[in-house]
Parts: structure tokens; sequence; C-alpha cells
């Protein structure tokens, strides 16, 4: 029977390269050293690329937000040859239950319905796990030099230093505005979340609640403790831990217990945003590609931002694998072609999706959730 664990070894060798003893074939910088740049970097490698990453901080982000990856992600991750490292450290995602703050049931989120049509469970990796696996399989790959504490400042430099320029780097990019303008940036929604995680579990309410304006959601990271984030609409609503906690004061258990018993010098604070307008390409002049938040930031609501990046990368690698250096445009046109227009789906969907969770018209909301099909 096919393992996974051979499905990266045959995506290369249709390709007309083997895994180890790579003959290198075009140059690329990767900007941005999150899950999307590490992701990228991996699959340009394997493909044969000398690949260099520069990361403007000096040491990764690694809070402990857990990313829900779906079927196609893990798909993807299994194509660059993390999945069984991925897999490891990964809880499934069955379960969970959208309710109202007194702790009515209105609907199922659709994991199982997930899970039947793709045979895979979404599955939940805290986001230091997620890198460390990403790392490893840079390591392994070997010659990939990470650089921290490099902002990007010249575009065009690197463009005379290398084959393909990829930017990675992130709702704010700098690549991005460098060469595809500033009239799609950042754009605040007028939402303040906040994030932290529980030392505790909480089996058996995981899901989200949706109130009058605000909602708060509760996932499992790994054994032991629980993931939680909250929404308030108005930059100014929450701006402190007390403030937070007294937005969310009756809510059913165990919103205030997680509230209450995770340190707030652990919660993370930040102001929802998305990429806006729409892109009209991810690649510019045949050598520029951009991929994940760079390219379609996104509202959390879906949980799809990890996913689409994930997906970004291996489609990204894919194309370039299978034309080489000298056909670079036409390989970057085939990575805009595939994904442009899903991730931009998906950004729309979760936009959409924001709107139905905060409205302050709950009645009509949570009538029509309830009709829902539930999994």
């Amino acid at each position: 029977m096919m393992t996974l664990a051979r499905l990266p070894h045959l995506w290369y060798h249709r390709c007309g390269r083997e895994e180890e003893g790579l003959h290198m074939t075009g140059t690329a910088v990767v900007v941005g050293a999150g899950v999307g740049g590490l992701a990228t970097a991996i699959g340009l490698r394997r493909a044969g690329w000398q690949v260099s990453v520069l990361e403007r901080r000096t040491e990764l982000e690694r809070y402990g937000t857990a990313f829900g990856i779906h079927p196609a992600a893990q798909s993807a991750l299994d194509h660059l040859g993390v999945g069984e490292a991925f897999r490891r450290k990964a809880l499934s995602y069955r379960g969970a239950r959208v309710r109202t703050p007194d702790g009515r049931v209105l609907a199922s989120l659709p994991l199982e319905r997930v899970e039947r049509r793709t045979g895979r469970p979404v599955r939940l990796i805290s986001r230091p796990h997620l890198l460390d696996a990403l790392l490893a399989e840079v390591g392994r790959l070997g010659d990939v030099p990470l650089r921290l504490g490099r902002p990007v400042t010249d575009v065009a430099e690197l463009e005379r230093s290398y084959d393909l320029v990829v930017g990675a780097d992130g709702i704010g990019s700098a690549v991005r505005t460098a060469r595809f303008g500033a009239g799609s940036g950042p754009r605040s929604i007028g939402t303040v979340a906040w994030i932290g995680v529980a030392g505790f579990e909480v089996d058996g309410v995981y899901g989200e609640t949706w109130g009058d304006g605000r909602f708060f959601g509760l996932t499992p990271i790994e054994p032991g403790r629980t993931n939680w984030y909250a929404t308030v609409p108005g930059r100014r609503v929450a701006e402190t831990p007390d403030a937070l906690r007294a937005c969310f004061t009756g809510w059913h258990d165990p919103i205030p217990r997680l509230l209450a018993e995770t340190d707030p010098a652990t919660w993370i604070r930040y102001d929802m945003r998305h990429l806006a307008p729409a892109l009209p390409s991810f690649v510019h002049d045949g050598r520029i590609a951009l991929v994940g938040d760079a390219a379609h930031a996104m509202t959390p609501n879906l949980g799809q931002g990890a996913c689409t990046a994930l997906q970004d990368a291996e489609a990204l690698a894919r194309a370039v694998a299978a034309r080489g250096p000298s056909a670079l445009p036409a390989a970057l046109r085939a990575y805009d072609a595939e994904r442009r227009r899903p991730a931009q789906r998906i950004a729309l969907g979760s936009r959409t999706l924001h709107r139905v969770m905060s409205t302050r018209h709950t009645r009509m909301r949570n009538t029509l959730v309830g009709l829902l099909p539930s999994s």
C-alpha cells in the first residue's frame, strides 16, 4: 500500500530530480520565515534550487496559537516531506459546536463532514510545533541559510542577486509594496482580538460562542492545555485584560474560568486586519511571487491562514520544479492561475463569516445558523 512517506519522493521524482544529491538549478531568496516562508524554502530546495531565507525579526514568532490544518493543507505538508512530523504533534479536532452566550447549542462546526468527505480529520497544532517541524526539514535538507535580523529595504538588490524572489513577509510585505504598489494593503476591520492558552483542558465544550458583536472560541492545542480567542468590536473597547473579562461576564462556562485562570502576561492583543483590495496577481515580472499573508491576508474566522500559506508554498514549488529556471515566468503564471482565485475566495468567505459572527442582529442570525445541517 502507498504510504504518505513516499509521496514527497514521488512528486520530485516525476520532475526528474532525486531527493538526495540535488542538482542546483536556480537561486531563490524567500523573504519571511513564518509558516509560508519556511514551507516555500523547503519546497524550492527539494526541487533543486539554492535557497536563502531572510527574516526581519531577530527570532521566530513562537507564541502558542493553535493552527487548524485542513486536509488539503495536510496533503501539502506531505508533499513537502513534513507530514509525519506534523502528525506526531497534531491533535484531531472533532465535535465542536456553535453556542449562544447562555450555552445553548446552535449548530455543529462541519468538522465531521470534512472528515467523511476527505478521509482525514482537521488537525490542530501549536505554532511552535509546526515551526519546529518545518525548521527540522530545513536543517535536514541542508544548505538553506536562515538569516535572522535581516529586514529587506531594497527589493531591486535581491532581484539582481537571485533568479526568484518570494515575498512571504506577511500582511505588511515589503516585497509586495515595492513591486505591486501600495494600492492593496492592510485594512483594519474595527475589531480587537485577544488570544491565550490556558493550562487545563475543557473537554466537551470546544467550538465558538457567538454573542452581540462579540465572539469567543476555544480549541484543544495539546494535552493539558486549551487555546482560546476572543474578539470585541471597537478598537478601544477591550484595551486591558480586565476590560476583556468584563465583556464576557455572564457567558457560559468555561469562558469566565479561562479568562480568570490564564496569566494575562501571556495574552496577545491585536487589531484584526485583512489585505484589501484583492491583488490582481500573486506574481510580478516573471521573477517575483507572493505567498501567504503577503498575497491574501485574511481574518481568522475560517481558520485558513496557515492552510492557504502551506498550499501556496507547495503549489509554487511544484510549478517551479516542473518547469525549471529557464521557464520561470511560465511557472509563476501557473502558480498564480492555481492559487490566486481559491485563496481570495477563502479570504472573502472569512471576511463574510466575520460579519455574520459579529452582527448585533443576533436573533435572525441564530435562527439561520440553527437551520444549518449538523455534521
